[in-house]
This record gives structure tokens, C-alpha cells and sequence, in this order.
């Protein structure tokens, strides 16, 4: 059940994206819910295998390469799914950063850990 909330909360984030930058769009919740699941299943299984590889750039940067990779596969998600759109590079970062910072506030507020 936990796994279902956090996947209707970050295709929530995902709607809200278009309301805070122009260049992100989304055209309707069911595009909203399958780019959710895919943005999931990306960060799963490429996202890890991306991080070590690129792990040499990642510590000279400090960390910072890792923002990168998620504009990179954020704007890949936007690229593949029909009726989810970036307009480019810095916009998929900008989207990136605020699809995190949403999904993680409402996953705060809306569920509860297990003690």
C-alpha cells in the first residue's frame, strides 16, 4: 500500500510541475501516473549503475554530478513518454530539483514511518 501512496504522491509532484515552470509540461493525469511509474522504475534500476560509473566525476564534483544525471534521466523520461515535455537541459534540471522537493514534502506530510 505504501508503495501505491508513494507513486500517486510523485505523480502528484509531477502535476504540480507545470504550475511552477513554463518549459514542463504535462497533459493529463494519465500521463502523470505512467511518467511517475517510469521516472520510478528509471531511478531504480539506471540511476545506480550511472552513479558508478560516473563515481570518479561525482567526487571531484564534489557531489554535484549527481544533479546532473537526474536532469539527464529526468529529461529521458520526458523524452520517451508522450504528453510529458521538457524543454531542455537546464529546464530538466529545474524540474528535477523541484520534482524532489515536492515529492519529498508531501511524503512527509502524507506518510507516516513505521517506529
Amino acid at each position: 500500500m505504501r508503495l501505491v501512496l508513494t507513486w500517486l504522491i510523485n505523480a502528484i509532484a509531477l502535476m504540480a510541475l507545470p504550475y511552477l515552470m513554463h518549459s514542463v509540461t504535462v497533459t493529463d493525469i494519465p500521463t502523470a501516473l505512467i511518467a511517475a511509474l517510469v521516472l520510478g522504475l528509471v531511478n531504480t534500476l539506471i540511476r545506480p549503475l550511472l552513479v558508478l560509473l560516473t563515481l570518479p566525476v561525482t567526487v571531484v564534483s564534489l557531489g554535484l554530478f549527481i544533479l546532473v544525471i537526474n536532469a539527464l534521466l529526468f529529461w529521458f523520461v520526458a523524452e520517451v513518454i508522450e504528453g510529458f515535455n521538457v524543454a531542455g537541459f537546464w529546464s530538466a534540471m529545474g524540474a528535477a530539483i523541484l520534482y524532489s522537493i515536492i515529492s519529498w514534502a508531501l511524503s512527509t506530510l502524507l506518510l507516516k514511518k513505521n517506529d
